[in-house]
């Protein structure tokens, strides 16, 4: 089932950022962004003023060029001015490209600050994610709203430093010709009126478009990771039409959005263009009764294009900050997650986890420590469950001892107990990286051996560069190659209990049986739970734990739980087949 974060509403931030703020609205992440940025922002906002003065101050310049040197054949008035505004372009592309190097500088910063926000809240949820988040949403929040984010730090120096502008520009024009500057004073406001107005309705457009792109795409990742099953029953026809019918709902609402865009854009081009051809036809009048100078009427229609984009400046910024509080108001959905149950304060010491029996009272289950346990299920959905309950995924009544392992810190429950399935994700990256982290000469050994034990030592040897090869996800391997190489990669952790889901049901019979055969071995003093129906698995384990109804009903060897009608024909299901 698809999962999709909650509505809005206040916040707590993860611990492990003392900087974030406890509670705040999508208005007050960005604020907290801004000030982990301070210093860069500043410099940012303080060139961009200055570059945008300086292109201001360039009208003004050329005005007294033609009215003090060229139309009273003054060259040295003339090379004066001429002089002055070379002087400005330089420094206007100097301060530019420090602008845009400081403004990069609070892209990156926001998108990495904000980036390492969501993976450590990630983390900190653990085992809880997928159960509190669907895959969809948390690729829309890391790889599209932390962009947007990142995009509206950017802009805020551009839009400051055109802001500035348009106010030096107004007053200019106003001591100038009052006129003239009331026309820009009161058309800029209704200009911008105008835009914000349309803003506001593509700000609820966006909203509207961002949750039904984020619910076709967990449609879309529930249609590609049940594809198998779907075409076993014949309901691929069924969630083709489900797509088809979402994607025609986001393309309608994205048509929408386009337009709202367009008329933005429309208005960004006809409103400063009325603009600039009253200023142009109102100087020239002037200019004709006697009462501005030739010189000022070019300074005034370079004014005119010079507001023009400035206005195109601050809308785009106003643009790009209504997007970002759409993404942060999705960036503090998905922080809000919390895992289902608090973590324990006791700590979980090394010896009491590989000492110390594992009890589940609600199945009466009983893993004997440094054993090698099989659990045969008669229900498929109670392996599962089970071994969440038995690493403490989720909340129960498991003991460890006579504690109860909710009691214990997290942090300590998951370094020593680890659940390995085959909906584990082989990442992109250097093989041996990917297979043991902490990868190094001391432990090559160790990680030989643990590819051995899984069998999978012929699957490295297949690939060119061996473990220095670079994987793509681990696209490029089969089924059941890929099952090896998680099972050598939860051998070489090491965990005191390792609790294995069906770790050999998409092997061939002979490499399953050297895998059972190896398991033991590679275990020994450590406590290992296998969920499998298998027989050969089975056949190779200390003991075997028979479960029916969530229950655990019968318990002794392999062979002698043959002899149990219920047990025998849950085996033998998987020899038949």
């Amino acid at each position: 089932m698809s999962r999709r974060f909650p509505t809005a509403g206040r916040t707590r931030f993860p611990a492990a950022d003392p900087g974030a703020p406890a509670t705040g609205s999508p208005v007050r992440f960005l604020l907290w962004l801004a000030t982990r940025h301070r210093g860069s922002l500043i410099l940012a906002t303080l060139f961009g003023v200055l570059c945008t003065l300086a292109q201001a101050l360039v009208p003004a310049a050329v005005a007294l060029g033609i009215d003090r040197g060229l139309l009273q054949r003054d060259r040295d008035a003339l090379l004066l001015w001429g002089g002055a505004v070379l002087a400005l372009g330089v420094f206007q592309a100097v301060v530019g490209m420090l602008r845009d190097r400081a403004s990069t500088t609070n892209r990156f910063g926001a998108v990495y600050g904000t980036t390492q926000l969501v993976v450590r809240h990630a983390a900190h949820l653990g085992a809880d994610l997928p159960r509190r988040a669907s895959t969809g949403s948390v690729v829309s929040v890391s790889a599209s709203d932390v962009g947007h984010l990142g995009t509206a730090l950017e802009g805020t120096a551009r839009g400051s430093g055109a802001v500035v502008s348009i106010l030096f520009a107004a007053v200019f024009m106003l001591a100038t010709s009052w006129q003239l500057g009331l026309v820009v004073l009161v058309g800029v406001p209704l200009i911008a009126a105008a835009v914000t107005r349309l803003m506001r309705v593509l700000h609820g457009r966006q909203q509207r478009l961002r949750e039904q792109q984020g619910a076709l795409t967990d449609l879309s990742v529930d249609i590609i990771d049940g594809l198998r099953v779907l075409r076993g029953f014949g309901g691929e026809k069924t969630y083709g039409r489900r797509y088809r019918e979402g994607s025609q709902a986001v393309r309608a609402e994205g048509t929408r959005v386009a337009a709202t865009v367009a008329d933005i854009a429309f208005l960004r081009v006809l409103l400063p263009g009325g603009l600039l051809v009253a200023i142009v036809w109102l100087g020239a009048h002037q200019v004709g009764t006697g009462r501005l100078e030739p010189g000022l009427l070019v300074a005034f229609y370079g004014y005119a294009v010079f507001l023009t984009d400035q206005l195109g400046q601050v809308t785009a910024m106003l643009d790009q900050l209504t997007r970002a509080n759409v993404a942060a108001g999705r960036v503090l959905d998905f922080l809000r997650l919390e895992r289902e149950r608090p973590g324990g304060t006791r700590p979980l010491e090394d010896d009491a986890a590989a000492g110390l029996p594992l009890h589940d009272p609600d199945s009466g289950l009983t893993v004997p420590p440094s054993r090698l346990l099989a659990v045969v299920c008669g229900t498929e959905g109670d392996a599962r469950t089970l071994a969440e309950r038995l690493c403490g995924h989720t909340d129960s009544a498991v003991l460890v001892g006579e504690t109860l392992l909710s009691a214990h810190r997290t942090d300590d429950v998951r370094r020593h107990a680890l659940l390995a399935d085959n909906d584990a994700t082989l990442f992109a990256g250097r093989l041996g990286t990917e297979l043991d982290p902490r990868d190094g000469a001391p432990r090559a050994e160790a990680l030989l051996r643990a590819l051995d034990t899984a069998s999978a030592c012929d699957v490295v040897d297949a690939l060119p560069d061996g473990l220095a090869h670079e994987t793509t996800g681990g696209r490029e391997f089969s089924g059941g190659q890929q099952q090896r190489l998680r099972l050598a990669r939860a051998l070489l952790a090491d965990p005191r209990v390792l609790v294995l889901v069906e770790p050999t049901n998409a092997l061939d019979a002979p490499t399953e049986g050297r895998i059972a055969r190896n398991l033991g071995p590679h275990r020994a003093g450590r406590t290992t739970v296998v969920f499998t129906t298998s027989p050969i698995v089975l056949e190779s384990a200390d003991s075997v734990v028979f479960v029916k109804d969530g229950k655990a009903v019968a318990e002794g060897p392999h062979r002698a739980l043959l002899a149990d009608p219920d047990y025998r024909a849950v085996v033998t299901r998987e020899v038949l087949a």
